[in-house]
Order: structure tokens, then C-alpha cells, then sequence
């Protein structure tokens, strides 16, 4: 059973019954709305997507277009849902089903180009459908590495992460501008735990 609610002006199906997760994490809601304030004119990728919250502020906020990435099909059409909601069900505004990992390598070898980019990993998956393991603690420096190959000039990754231990590996990532905005990021209402995420923005 689905309600429509609203967060910052927008519209989102969410579930309260059948799920762990009702499809809108409520500790991204300043993370979003920063997402929001950057997009106007840009080519939006949002990676591991789940419901397309993102996207919906992304293309609020005036991107040119948006991508939305998920190997999940229930999680693209609900994110289709929440798009159309909102005026969105655009082609400008693509989802796509695929193992990230994959779908980032593709879109490299084929010289693809975005400007602003989100990317909130599983902590873990060890989904039948995607190739191998993955383990954002591991794995976070590859994932990177590949987003970043993907941006444009004075792009930018938003990179998170919900794992209560990770730590970033700075050292591997010295190459680029990394800031850490894991607690201007984070909801009052979340504030007796400053570890619910991590966030990062880390420029091109």
C-alpha cells in the first residue's frame, strides 16, 4: 500500500508496511536539497539509485538531464513513478537497470560525460544479479576512481555511504579536492546519531 507524501515542495510514493525501507531516506533530506541547488544546467547521474529521490530534486533543481541507475527493476519503476509525479516522465530524464559497476565501465569506454554525480552504495551486496561481491569499505576507492573518470571539467561526486565504520581512504584518493560534509549533511532529528552516513564531495 502506497501514500504520496511531500518533502521540500516534491512528491514521493512511499510504502509504510511492506517493506524494511519505505522508499525515501529520510537522513538524505539536506543531501538532496543540496543536490537540488547544484543541478541547474547539468547533467545529473545518480547511481544505485533506489527509488530516484534524487533524480526528482536533481531535475527540480533544473538538470538538464538526469540518469538513474539501479539493478533493481521495482526500484526504476518506482523511481519512473516518483519522476512522473513531479512532471518529470521526460526523455531527458533516463533510467536505466544495471550493475553500477558495469553500467560505469560501459559508459566510460563509450566516452560518456556528466557533470554532477550521486552515489550511495549498498554497505554490502552480494546480489545474484550483479558480478561478484561488494563491499563499500573495500570497494569505495574502484567505485570512486570510476565515477570520477566519468565527469566532466569542474564536475563533481557526491559519494555516501550508511556503513557505521567506514573510513575513507585518503591516502588513494589524494589526487582530487575530497571535503568531508557528513555533519552539515546530517537532519536535527538525526543528530543523536552522527554516524547515520557519511557524505562526501570530491571535485573533478
Amino acid at each position: 500500500e502506497f501514500h504520496v507524501v511531500r518533502e521540500n515542495g516534491l512528491l514521493f510514493r512511499v510504502n509504510f508496511d511492506d517493506y524494511l525501507d519505505t522508499g525515501l531516506f529520510l537522513d538524505h533530506r539536506i543531501t538532496r536539497a543540496r543536490l537540488r541547488a547544484a543541478s541547474a544546467g547539468k547533467r545529473f547521474l545518480n547511481l544505485f539509485a533506489y527509488t530516484g529521490t534524487a533524480s526528482v530534486y536533481a531535475a527540480a533543481g533544473g538538470a538538464a538531464t538526469t540518469t538513474t541507475v539501479d539493478l533493481s527493476a521495482t526500484y526504476l519503476e518506482l523511481a519512473r513513478a516518483n519522476l512522473a509525479l513531479n512532471g518529470f516522465d521526460r526523455p531527458q530524464h533516463r533510467r536505466e537497470q544495471a550493475d553500477v559497476r558495469e553500467w560505469l565501465t560501459e559508459a566510460d569506454r563509450h566516452g560518456a560525460r556528466v557533470d554532477l554525480i550521486f552515489c550511495d552504495p549498498p554497505t554490502f551486496s552480494n546480489s545474484k544479479r550483479m558480478s561478484g561481491v561488494f563491499d563499500v569499505q573495500r570497494d569505495h576507492v574502484t567505485l570512486i576512481t570510476q565515477c570520477m573518470a566519468l565527469l566532466a571539467p569542474a564536475g563533481q561526486l557526491v559519494f555516501s555511504t550508511n556503513a557505521q565504520r567506514f573510513k575513507l581512504d585518503e591516502l588513494a584518493l589524494s589526487r582530487w579536492q575530497v571535503r568531508d560534509v557528513s555533519k552539515p549533511t546530517i537532519p536535527p532529528d538525526f543528530a543523536r546519531n552522527t554516524y547515520i552516513h557519511r557524505c562526501f564531495e570530491i571535485d573533478a
